[in-house]
């Protein structure tokens, strides 16, 4: 008996040849394949498409004759495309949802299985819930497919594509020729994944001057997981120094997270980013809207809000949390700690090479370096510094640390009384003072995640080290 499929905050990952195999691949597209008949979607098709890593392409091909022996038709991309660009087409073509064979920043041996639905975002939790039943229902080997050479002639695969219809999008939320005219210097970092040559094709051949590394495919991205966070990005600092360039930014293995680093080199944490885009679209662009964040996200955009005038929302981690609530208020922005934001207009679904437009744009119509536009921040919600500590633990100690975790009812963290404990996603420890405490587990790896903000980087050191106590690590 094969072991049960279990979606993560976005999808389905295993390792390569172990538990993600062609089987279990085709497994899951025919449960999306009855997902879709289910709800009455099935005659419009599902876009599906694929990123850099290990033979992603073959397991896209899988997935595509997995739906045409269900008898729904699939638009299968043609070449590697960023998760946002698959996400957008399903928009585009008006298709019941999208699946995309990646595993974003998990390391190298993982594949992964993600479902858009068709508002172009990630499905909702009791979506997903009801996926899960029917891949599980379905055995292990022996799902019905029909060969991309014999689907095709019968219009069952449709080989598509889609960046330019994204690309022409783009060009209507931002204005290109003003970045192209701003003679920046851009280094971007893909991250030997999805968002390669994304940002030359765009603002190539013009005052700009680009300089990209890692922009060639390699599956084992050079030795680290493909997610855009300091430790990962230090070749991308180094590069920012050596040719004096104006901002740093990287896309991570599918392209739809976003870091940013510095004039100096120095990496601009996510909830500051999320914080800056938040203000770029409120001060900048003057648009108005609803906020979304996750719990993990920073309490500068409650100060935001409350200048501004808009509502903030506070979802569970994850899109499947995130793009339903978008969805539901209108939302001008919503984004969440791992560098994911998405913006109304758009797709409700996290867009890092739109996130990278954004920057530079405001970059350019503030006429300010990275630096400076986190000045011009803190001049409005005060300092906040921030960090997140990745804990590895054997699977079988999980259970004790939750236990331990349940039960902790702290009355004061780092000297600081504690003013509400949250345990809807994890454990949240919101202090008097406004700065916080969250732990929780990854839902794709056997990994804790502890995560402070606060006002100053000592305090937040401090408020990490009463996680690891109370988690007992």
């Amino acid at each position: 008996m094969a072991n049960p499929i279990v979606f993560g905050t976005d999808g389905w990952r295993a390792v390569i040849a172990d538990e993600y195999t062609f089987d279990n691949v085709r497994r899951c597209a025919r449960g999306v394949a009855n997902l879709f008949i289910e709800q009455g979607l099935a005659d419009r098709g599902v876009v599906v498409g694929y990123d850099t890593r290990f033979e992603s392409e073959a397991f896209a091909t899988a997935a595509a004759e997995a739906l045409a022996g269900a008898g729904v038709g699939a638009y299968l991309c043609a070449r590697t495309e960023p998760t946002p660009v698959i996400s957008y087409t399903i928009l585009e073509k008006k298709a019941a949802g999208g699946i995309t064979i990646t595993a974003s920043h998990n390391p190298p041996p993982y594949n992964g299985f993600k479902v858009r639905s068709d508002y172009g975002g990630a499905a909702n939790p009791e979506t997903v819930a009801r996926l899960e039943k029917l891949i599980n229902a379905i055995p292990p080997a022996g799902v019905p497919t029909l060969p991309i050479e014999d689907a095709t002639p019968k219009g069952l695969i449709v080989e598509i594509e889609p960046s330019d219809a994204y690309l022409a999008h783009l060009a209507s939320l931002v204005d290109f020729d003003s970045i192209r005219q701003s003679r920046l210097k851009i280094a971007v970092d893909p991250m030997y994944g999805a968002g390669m040559g994304w940002f030359p094709r765009m603002l190539g051949g013009s005052r700009v001057e680009l300089f990209e590394i890692n922009g060639e495919r390699n599956p084992w991205f050079g030795g680290i997981n493909p997610e855009p966070i300091a430790r990962n990005l230090q070749k991308l600092f180094a590069t920012v120094r050596s040719v004096s360039a104006n901002v740093g930014l990287a896309t991570d293995g599918d392209a739809d997270r976003l870091g940013v680093c510095d004039e100096e080199g120095r990496f601009i944490d996510q909830l500051r980013v999320f914080s800056l885009l938040a203000l770029y679209l409120l001060e900048v662009r003057g648009w108005r809207g609803p906020i979304v964040k996750t719990l993990s996200t920073s309490s500068m955009l409650d100060r935001l809000g409350e200048i501004y005038g808009v509502p903030v929302y506070e979802t569970g981690v994850g899109f499947k949390y995130v793009a339903p609530k978008m969805l539901e208020t209108n939302a001008l922005v919503g984004g969440e700690e791992s560098g994911g934001y998405a913006f109304r207009g758009h797709i409700p679904e996290r867009d890092g090479i739109l996130a990278g437009l954004f920057v530079l744009d405001m970059m350019v119509r503030l006429d300010k370096t990275p630096s400076q536009l986190v000045d011009f921040l803190f001049n409005k919600v005060g300092p906040h510094y921030y960090d997140r500590l990745d804990v590895h633990f054997p699977v079988d100690e999980r259970n004790a640390i939750l236990g331990r975790l349940k039960s902790a009812e702290p009355s004061s963290v780092a000297g600081t009384k504690v003013a509400r404990i949250l345990r809807d996603d994890g454990f949240k420890f919101v202090l008097g003072d406004g700065s916080w405490l969250l732990i929780r587990f990854s839902g794709t790896e056997p990994i804790m995640r502890i995560y402070a903000e606060s006002e100053s980087p000592d305090r937040v050191v401090r408020i990490l080290e009463v996680g690891k106590t109370l988690a007992g690590v």
